[in-house]
């Protein structure tokens, strides 16, 4: 699967570059906007999930045995995985949502409306299945049975926030604030408490990230099998977070839509993998109560990135909870979990998802490439309608 995922990924990148190059004024404004700081909030929880949070740890040490990485360093590395490059497949369909789709409707297209919406439900699942194969690096106490009941908790905890966006935006904001002490704590840990490290590793982590973009062409293309699996877990998220943030965009230039998705998250994604690394890189092992700190920020990342995508399918399909009433929670949680166990028990794999998703795209260019003619218009604000 490597020359698809390696031709798709390089096809929304090349579309990234068109986009600022044609369009680098055009407004792009959402049904609801929100302010800056709103909108990147629920960007960086909506397009992330507990991964950002327990996964680099854990992650540190393979990119240091694999030769396929020995080009740079792990700290480099794991901020590729998710770096600018990521997000700037989330600006091109942010922009395709709220520019493009509102004058083709092409997502309406039954076939296309019913293989995208499958794969939002699919990949919703994953985040739980995620957290949940993860939790045991962190808690390695805590008993299968409590795993299972903790995600049940947050699958309940995510449809239940999912019928109400003022809770949604809520808690995207608390996250966010959550992940930003949580990172200010690792980091006071490091100055304050740990004798034999200091400010200064962790500034030298930060000179370190200046690998990823003196070898960025080479995260471009699968560097192995493990940037595959990550490149193609950004496919099946890439539409999907695209059609959610386009809706809160609040009349930004593409220019300047394009520098926030992209260099903001990136900035708080640094210093975070930053603080980590100082962890790995000096063999701290990190105490109980920031384990569960870091625990309860992932659990709250993992329902911002189910909400927001159960909102986004369960509308699509009209499966809201004006429509459905109260059923509209059993059907959600039974669905999400019976997933979630299918992940766990089936050869199930979210690189199928991806592979979907990528052959979504290529629909959508086919059929882009035979309505050039109806964009031809496109100036001015570009608003959803």
């Amino acid at each position: 699967m490597t020359p698809i995922i390696t031709l798709a990924y390089l096809s929304v990148l090349g579309c990234a570059l068109f986009v600022l190059l044609r369009y680098p004024r055009l407004k792009c404004r959402g049904e609801s906007p929100v302010g800056l700081f709103t909108l990147i909030a629920l960007l960086f929880t909506a397009g992330l999930d507990m991964g950002l949070v327990m996964l680099p740890l854990n992650e540190f040490p393979v990119y240091e045995s694999d030769p396929a990485f020995g080009f740079t360093n792990a700290l480099a590395v794991e901020f590729g995985m998710w770096g600018p490059l990521v997000w700037l497949m989330y600006f091109v369909t942010t922009f395709y949502f709220v520019a493009i789709e509102p004058r083709l409707r092409l997502f309406e297209i039954p076939a296309i409306k019913l293989v995208y919406n499958l794969t939002i439900i699919a990949t919703c699942s994953f985040t739980c299945y995620l957290f949940m194969i993860n939790l045991p690096g962190y808690a390695p106490d805590l008993p299968q049975g409590a795993i299972w009941a903790l995600v049940l908790v947050v699958i309940a905890t995510s449809v239940v926030s999912s019928g109400d966006m003022r809770v949604m935006k809520w808690l995207a904001i608390v996250s966010s604030y959550g992940f930003g002490v949580l990172a200010f704590t690792a980091l006071a840990m490091i100055a304050f408490v740990y004798s034999r490290v200091g400010l200064g590793d962790f500034f030298g982590s930060v000179a370190m990230l200046g690998d990823y973009f003196r070898h960025l062409p080479r995260f471009a293309t699968p560097i192995g099998d493990y940037h595959e699996f990550y490149l193609f877990w950004w496919f099946a998220w890439s539409i999907m977070i695209g059609q959610f943030v386009a809706r809160f965009v609040g009349g930004l230039p593409v220019w300047q839509l394009a520098l926030a998705m992209v260099a903001l998250p990136a900035v708080p994604l640094g210093l975070w993998f930053s603080v980590l690394y100082v962890y790995h890189a000096n063999q701290i092992v990190i105490p109980t109560w920031l384990n569960w700190f870091m625990i309860v920020v992932g659990v709250v990342f993992v329902i911002n990135s189910l909400d927001s995508l159960i909102r986004l399918y369960s509308a699509n399909l009209g499966w809201t909870r004006e429509r459905l009433g109260g059923r509209y929670y059993p059907i959600h949680a039974v669905l999400q979990a019976t997933l979630v166990a299918a992940y766990v028990f089936t050869p199930f794999e979210i690189q199928w998802v991806g592979l979907v998703v990528a052959g979504i795209y290529a629909v959508i260019y086919v059929l882009l490439a035979r309505r050039l003619t109806k964009l031809s218009a496109l100036h001015g604000p570009a608003t959803p309608g």
